[in-house]
């Protein structure tokens, strides 16, 4: 297959056997959706049959399900366990595409995933636009077991096919072939995870992580992912993860990767919580501060390589991504939490105290900054020694900043409740071994630093939990609120941050309004351990 064919939403696959055939159908399954279409063309006896069967088990999750032929019957109905239509139609027998009115085949695609065998029997019946068109055909180089599969749709099909097949191809290229496939996570931006489990037990993890698209341009001609540094492509993960290993730190192994359709086959590092239904476990917390110290006395580079001639170069922390993501608590928490318009004669003061703040931050060395720092990003591997037992995933969006930050990511933990004196004691635990390689180690000013990052950071998530909830229908982040403000306030209280106290209390009091809530709801929610799906941008 050429190039050109793939960009013009085209691939030709040779299916060897008829494993190969089923694998393609699970394939396809797996990226359909509410309203597909899934044309199945092909003489009698080429595998249409085969593949439909294929596609319907998989998605019923049923691979016993029974799926008679639909040839008498026009059309046979069933459901995904999660209760959605699916609908199977076998069009041979239909003469003219007015026959389809008196089935209400038509009436029901929008609500249904169908697939359709003789397709050209309904003439122009059969929407274009949610339409994929897949031709079967006994390969005339093995007639017995080998198929060619020809798959076209239009421009909505061409990201998703690109990848489906891509991590096809990967996968086998791998050696992982015969691997069940189970999907992991999703979230609102372009990233998706799947486990993939061997026969004998053994685990990797498919990252599918497309090159992200320019969003609308909001300052200076740049969309707000450029802004605030977010990768743009899997590049950046490669290359903090070669990083990261070259260090002895237990990032994920690559196994396999296409960087142009963004996908990666890595190591799974398994379940290793650093949390339990208490919350947070002490000594997995303070060894995670440790590591941090490791990191931070090293004198890191800023350009890594990703492949042959092609590297990463880290982006700053700098002061537009840091102040673009403050807005956040305007745009977003303001109106929808706090039920307030502030005018632009307010905003103006609050852009210019973070102003003055950050002053105090760039006026430090820079190291690189992971930016999600967090339980559900690290992975305890009691198996391993020293600083290799925390696992290290979900750190593509990694910057230059201020070395506080990963540690207030990790002391005011967003998912879980970290007691104000655990998180003394991982500050503590960072001093100490920052200390132990610099005596001139400045704790005083690391400490301001600190406050001055947690207050950035937690004004932040409170405006992405806002928006995740607003503009992405997403409430389950909301749980998340009390404790996000719970840490702004703790923030707050150091005497470097009095102005931006006065102007919270004076614009946004709703955020001191629950001081006095214990919040037990979202503290059981995040002691247990559950895991939400990520945000589309570090958190």
């Amino acid at each position: 297959m050429s190039d050109e064919a793939a960009k013009a939403g085209t691939h030709i696959l040779v299916l060897p056997d008829e494993a190969a055939t089923t694998r393609l159908a699970r394939d396809i399954a797996d990226i359909l959706k509410t309203g597909d279409i899934v044309a199945l063309s092909g003489h009698l006896g080429a595998g249409k049959s085969l593949l439909a069967r294929a596609m319907l088990r998989r998605l019923a999750e049923n691979p016993a399900l029974e799926v008679p032929s639909p040839t008498f019957t026009l059309v046979q109905s069933y459901q995904t366990r999660g209760g959605d239509l699916l609908l199977h139609a076998d069009l041979y027998r239909v003469r003219s595409p007015d026959e389809l009115d008196d089935l209400g085949l038509i009436e029901d695609l929008e609500r249904a995933i169908t697939l359709v065998e003789w397709p050209d029997r309904a003439g122009a019946r059969l929407p274009a636009g949610r339409r994929l068109d897949i031709v079967i055909e006994v390969d005339p180089e093995n007639p017995e077991s080998g198929r060619i599969a020809t798959l076209s749709g239009g421009v909505l099909w061409r990201a998703r096919l690109s990848i489906a097949i891509g991590a096809r191809r990967l996968i086998d290229a791998a050696g992982w072939s015969e691997a069940d496939r189970d999907f992991m996570l999703g979230d609102a931006s372009s990233r998706a995870y799947e486990r993939l489990t061997r026969e004998n037990g053994e685990n990797a993890i498919l990252m599918i992580s497309p090159p992200r698209p320019d969003g609308p341009a909001i300052r200076h001609g740049k969309p707000y992912s450029a802004i605030a540094h977010l990768a743009e492509s899997v590049d950046a993960f490669v290359a903090m993860d070669k990083g990261l290993r070259s260090l002895g730190l237990s990032a994920p192994h690559i196994l396999a990767q296409d960087l142009s359709t963004g996908l990666l086959l890595i190591e799974d590092l398994g379940p290793g919580l650093v949390i339990d239904e208490n919350g947070p476990i002490p000594e997995r917390y303070e060894a995670a501060a440790r590591l941090l110290a490791e990191l931070h006395r090293h004198a890191l580079p800023t350009i890594l390589p990703v492949a042959e001639a092609r590297d990463h170069v880290i982006p700053d922390y700098d002061r537009e991504a840091l102040a673009i993501e403050t807005e956040l608590v305007l745009d977003w928490y303001a109106p929808h939490i706090a039920g307030v318009a502030l005018p632009a004669v307010t905003r103006a003061e609050f852009g210019r105290i973070w102003d003055r703040l950050f002053d105090e931050i760039f006026a430090s060395s820079t190291t690189w900054t992971l930016r999600d720092y967090h339980s559900p990003n690290l992975i305890w591997l009691p198996d391993r020694v020293g600083h290799a037992r925390l696992g290290l995933i979900d750190f593509q969006d990694a910057v230059l900043g201020h070395p506080a930050y990963d540690l207030v990511s990790l002391g005011q933990d967003a998912r879980v409740d970290v007691p104000a004196e655990l998180e003394l004691k991982l500050l503590a635990a960072y001093a100490g071994a920052r200390r132990g390689n610099d005596p001139e180690f400045d704790l005083a000013g690391f400490a301001g630093a600190y406050a001055i990052l947690g207050a950035q950071r937690n004004t932040k998530i409170a405006g992405i939990f806002a928006r995740l909830d607003k503009r992405d229908g997403k409430p389950g982040y909301l749980k998340h609120l009390p404790r996000i403000e719970t840490y702004l306030r703790r923030d707050l209280e150091h005497p470097a941050l009095a102005e931006l106290k006065a102007w919270y209390q004076a614009h946004l009091p709703k955020l001191f309004a629950g001081q006095a809530e214990t919040a037990a709801e979202p503290a059981e929610a995040g002691a247990k351990g559950e895991q939400d799906p990520a945000p589309p941008e570090s958190v």
